[in-house]
């Protein structure tokens, strides 16, 4: 996952519709709210979309965690923000979808009536796997710490000549021989090319007059393959070419620059912990 930048990210760091409410007495908590204006009944642990501060922008996604109403029947709802990789302090990068989320350390308390209707956040693996995505249609990968700017978990396989983590939206081809996923464009493919494709073998397993198919066959998408991602050793800030399966790790304290990375296919993978203090290239890779 890309790592933080040399940016401070307030506590607060969204503007979201309305004033966070004081918790006052005399409140009564409610099983569900019925949306205004709508048949679509609401309950705590399902998602919603709320209306923007801006018109122009998308609603924003919560949590319901608590509904509640007080002795004037005004509901308001306990909720817990998910972020757009657009509001995260890294910004989107080409691995994310477009219904990307990360849920949020962000809590809310806000009025029912910016709620303007329900949706699905699934897990990665079940988003992958829908037939139709709908409007309503989100996955959820990582958590975030609106705060730092940390994501959970701090790994991710990634795939490709271009060591990019999966993004649902792009069309991937797995090789019949290391059955790692290749973008077309990777291997000099249009999109209408790889689509016609039976079989395919990259340049590297292409050489090997013995590539075979695995007793498992082929899946069909990398969300579903298993891959390792966790370090049995922690190499001190020191460029690591890893073989399938492939790992990125970025461990909290760790501010790199991701543009210079993805420039010279490298990754970096430092010990947590070890007061390890490092300046690379005129501060483009800084360790602490």
């Amino acid at each position: 996952l890309h790592p933080p930048r040399f940016t401070c990210l307030p506590s607060m760091a969204k503007t979201r519709p309305g004033v966070p409410s004081k918790i006052k007495t005399g409140r009564k908590e409610l099983d569900s709210y019925t949306i205004k204006g709508t048949n679509k009944v609401v309950r705590a642990g399902e998602c919603v979309l709320m209306r923007p501060s801006d018109a122009g922008k998308p609603p924003y996604v919560a949590r319901v965690e608590k509904i509640e109403a007080d002795a004037r029947n005004n509901v308001k709802v306990h909720c817990r923000w998910y972020y757009r990789p657009e509001e995260s302090l890294g910004g989107r990068r080409q691995f994310h979808g477009a219904k990307e989320l990360f849920l949020s350390d962000h809590f809310d308390v806000q009025s029912g009536h910016t709620i303007e209707g329900k949706c699905i956040v699934h897990t990665f693996k079940n988003y992958t796997r829908l037939e139709n995505v709908g409007a309503e249609d989100y996955y959820c990968r990582f958590e975030y710490k609106a705060a730092t700017g940390a994501f959970t978990p701090d790994r991710v396989a990634v795939y490709c000549k271009c060591e990019m983590p999966y993004n649902p939206d792009d069309l991937m081809v797995q090789c019949e021989g290391c059955k790692d996923w290749y973008h077309p464009g990777c291997v000099g493919m249009t999109i209408e090319e790889a689509k016609k494709l039976d079989h395919f073998v990259c340049a590297e397993c292409s050489s090997d007059d013995d590539v075979k198919k695995s007793q498992n066959g082929f899946t069909a998408s990398p969300a579903d393959d298993v891959k390792i991602t966790l370090a049995s050793t922690a190499l001190y800030g020191a460029p690591m070419s890893f073989s399938n399966p492939k790992i990125c790790i970025w461990l909290d304290g760790a501010l790199l620059n991701w543009e210079w990375s993805e420039r010279y296919n490298l990754w970096f993978l430092v010990l947590s912990g070890s007061n390890l203090c490092l300046t690379f290239l005129q501060n483009n890779l800084f360790v602490k």
